[in-house]
């Protein structure tokens, strides 16, 4: 498991449950960073694309929970709804998509609450954009990647997806499963196999991932 933690345990757990063996490697560590919410008055909507921005965002985010949430995927509107916040729309394909579906809804402006490092969207109806939580590299040993060799990959986003193509140089001997499409292509090309889950959620993937060390 590349993911950071806590989603690392949690996707760990599920694959020994299915009676698999999991190997838990984090490429990053995530930390909150200090922010100053806006005034939700300013914005009809907060789009949420991690779950890591509930976890993180403080007390700062009782202030804007009047706000209808835009989430980007199961795992974090279920993270919204047990911080408070109502869940307006939940998104399944990435979120441009969402955002397209949010403006049927007389959606116009939307404040973005997420990480630091993150894909840009190009959207007229995001507002604002603020970085509550920094997901910083962590150090991988030689020793460790070479534990990596013959085994499948999870890649949960596309920075992981980088991430493990810089440290992985004979890439024939890795197999990955990438959460979709984008995250498939941000590993590049070269791996022994790849291959894309059939819904961006965790429980796919680690299906998808099963097949391929099968």
């Amino acid at each position: 498991m590349l993911r950071p933690e806590p989603g690392n345990a949690a996707t760990t757990a599920r694959i020994v449950a299915l009676g698999c063996q999991a190997l838990s490697l984090p490429l990053f560590a995530v930390r909150p960073l200090a922010w100053t919410p806006p005034n939700p008055a300013a914005h009809d909507a907060l789009l949420l694309t991690s779950a890591n921005t509930l976890r993180h965002g403080g007390a700062a985010l009782t202030t804007l929970r009047a706000l209808p949430v835009l989430a980007v995927g199961q795992a974090t509107a279920a993270a919204a709804r047990a911080a408070g916040f109502r869940v307006l729309l939940t998104g399944d394909t990435g979120v441009a998509p969402l955002l397209q579906h949010a403006a049927t809804h007389q959606i116009a402006r939307v404040l973005h609450l997420g990480g630091r490092e993150r894909t840009r969207t190009d959207s007229a109806l995001l507002t604002a954009t603020i970085a509550v939580y920094a997901s910083e590299t962590l150090p991988i040993l030689p020793t460790q990647r070479a534990q990596l060799e013959g085994s499948v990959a999870l890649l949960h986003s596309a920075r992981a997806a980088r991430r493990l193509a810089e440290l992985i140089t004979d890439r024939a001997r890795l197999r990955i499963a990438a959460l979709s499409p984008a995250v498939r292509d941000a590993a590049g090309s070269g791996w022994d196999a790849a291959i894309v889950a059939r819904a961006p959620d965790d429980a796919a993937l680690i299906a998808a991932a099963i097949t391929l060390a099968d």
